[in-house]
């Protein structure tokens, strides 16, 4: 037996992989929750923010990111604690997320296409957007777990009914065949390539409309903020779909390395597509102030 064979065999190297990732996705969930709690916060409690498009979605891709943070933990977690759990409970933690986690890049898509209509077709967009927003949304969740449902049912078929209800101290990760890998990635360039053309149109009706204007340059300042963003995001996720999984000392670091760099992007979308909005922050001073207002005005009447 080989080097690399021996490494993959031994547990430690497996457990030490969870017990760090969980405790990434612990720190990424923690941040990104709060922030999304703030966010949601606001937009439903003004009428104006919460019936527009961009903040449906943004509430909805920040769910994403915390729902997936969330099933991050439990699912590391259970491979850390060495938690017996059936390999079939294993696949549902590990389903449920990589189908929120696929829709953290769809919701992106949508924004992205979102705001190409507001900006190139601001007239004939509104109304139809309005019109089957939900329907879409709806359409592309059925996808997803459809597509999952059909790949797990797929992995399920080169195992026995014992094995899938057999106790496993490491939950196994699966989906690292060519056929589940490969769609990975066309689930992967299809939300990319629809948010990379919508950004080059956009980025051209900017320079249409004048390089000097000074909404002009701040817009392709974020579109730029938000490329780098995007990019955190998906390099990492395609070299883990593309290695699959390789053994070695090398590989576990590269592994945790690419890994950092993952939940680093995580942990700051909220950030970049919420906080970054002005109408938000001008809003979540409001809110902030109105908060401390309130408390102070309690404080300072005592018990009743």
């Amino acid at each position: 037996m080989n080097l690399s064979s021996e490494l993959c065999n031994i547990s430690d190297w497996l457990r030490l992989e969870a017990t760090v990732k969980a405790s990434l996705y612990v720190v990424s969930f923690s941040f990104a929750t709060f922030i999304t709690v703030v966010i949601i916060a606001i937009v439903t409690q003004n009428s104006k923010l919460r019936n527009e498009v961009r903040y449906i979605l943004l509430c909805h891709h920040l769910l994403c990111i915390s729902s997936y943070c969330g099933l991050g933990v439990v699912f590391q977690g259970m491979r850390a604690l060495l938690v017996s759990s059936p390999v079939l409970m294993c696949w549902v933690v590990f389903g449920a997320q990589l189908s929120v986690g696929e829709g953290i890049l769809f919701t992106l898509a949508f924004m992205a296409f979102n705001t190409y209509l507001a900006i190139c077709w601001p007239l004939k967009s509104l109304s139809f957007v309005d019109s089957v927003k939900y329907r879409i949304l709806a359409g592309t969740w059925m996808i997803i777990i459809l597509k999952n449902i059909c790949l797990f049912l797929i992995e399920s078929s080169h195992s026995t009914q014992a094995a899938i209800f057999e106790s496993e101290p490491l939950c196994p990760v699966v989906l690292n065949g060519t056929p589940a890998r490969a769609i990975g990635m066309a689930f992967l360039f299809l939300p990319l390539s629809v948010i990379l053309i919508s950004y080059s149109l956009i980025y051209q009706e900017g320079k249409r409309a004048g390089h000097f204007n000074r909404s002009n340059i701040k817009a392709r300042r974020t579109v730029l903020i938000h490329l780098v963003q995007l990019s955190l995001h998906v390099i990492p996720t395609l070299l883990f779909i593309g290695l699959g999984k390789m053994c070695g000392v090398f590989f576990f670091a590269l592994n945790l390395v690419l890994f950092g760099v993952f939940a680093f992007a995580q942990c700051f979308n909220p950030l970049i597509y919420g906080l970054w909005n002005r109408e938000l922050q001008s809003r979540l001073y409001h809110w902030v102030c109105c908060r401390l207002w309130c408390g102070h005005v309690t404080n300072s009447r005592g018990p009743v």
